[in-house]
């Protein structure tokens, strides 16, 4: 058997060789292509804002008890005038009343063969007022003299009133475009230190949205909106990616 020629073999080995170039070229330069593209850096911005509820939500609730239900509606109507008389002397004569919450009370009756049954013994009915209001303090100084119902032998009984930012939708628009300026200030801070500059921006994904108390560290991952505080902070975060060039 002829052996193979040694001109064959060098040829061959030629062939493979520029093969192997050509692939690990185009390796490299997918690579490098890869890296080229892959040229980004993603941070975090966020935006505040102090602001002042701007609407106050109200409301009270009056109670009345009697052996029977007619009583009870009686002594209701009157206690709703006073309410409503109450407010409106404060100007707030649009106030509103809900339905009534009838509850019927029970007692316990020994009966005349010895055993012990549960009887109606009258009847109490609940309604709540509601006020709202733009001018938070009238109704902050109404609030306080509430106890004038009760030395009018009303039993009524306010609750911590709710404070409101009705811009909120607004400002969350306005803030998301300031926390993308952050964002991309802090990219350019930080790409600045290893030579590269911040190109355009190539995603943005929206933080929750914080509404919590003036001065408040506290949030929450679904986002707050809070509704105890009077002045507020409003905090709006967003996670950006940029490309570097």
């Amino acid at each position: 058997m002829n052996a193979p020629k040694p001109h064959l073999l060098g040829l061959v080995a030629g062939l493979f060789l520029a093969a192997g170039l050509v692939l690990s070229a185009m390796l490299v330069t997918r690579a490098w292509l890869k890296i080229t593209q892959s040229q980004t850096i993603t941070v975090t911005g966020s935006a505040k804002r102090a602001v002042e509820s701007d609407l106050i939500l109200w409301r009270g609730s009056c109670a009345v008890e009697s052996p029977t239900l007619a009583g009870a509606h009686q002594a209701m109507s009157a206690a709703q005038a006073r309410v409503a008389e109450f407010l409106a002397a404060r100007g707030f004569s649009n106030a509103t009343f809900s339905a009534l919450d009838i509850t019927e009370l029970k007692a316990s009756q020994k009966q005349a063969d010895g055993f012990t049954h549960s009887i109606t013994s009258g009847f109490r009915l609940t309604q709540t007022v509601s006020v709202s209001s733009g001018d938070l303090d009238a109704v902050l100084a109404m609030d306080r003299e509430t106890s004038a119902l009760v030395e009018q032998g009303v039993l009524f009984t306010p609750r911590s009133p709710e404070f409101i930012y009705t811009r909120s939708a607004e400002a969350k628009h306005e803030m998301l475009a300031e926390a993308t300026r952050d964002a991309r200030l802090r990219a350019a801070q930080i790409a600045g230190q290893g030579g590269a500059a911040v190109a355009q921006l190539r995603s943005a994904r929206m933080g929750v949205f914080q509404i919590t108390p003036e001065h408040s560290a506290e949030t929450s991952w679904e986002g707050m909106f809070d509704t105890a505080a009077r002045h507020k902070t409003i905090t709006a975060v967003v996670t950006a990616t940029f490309a570097l060039k």
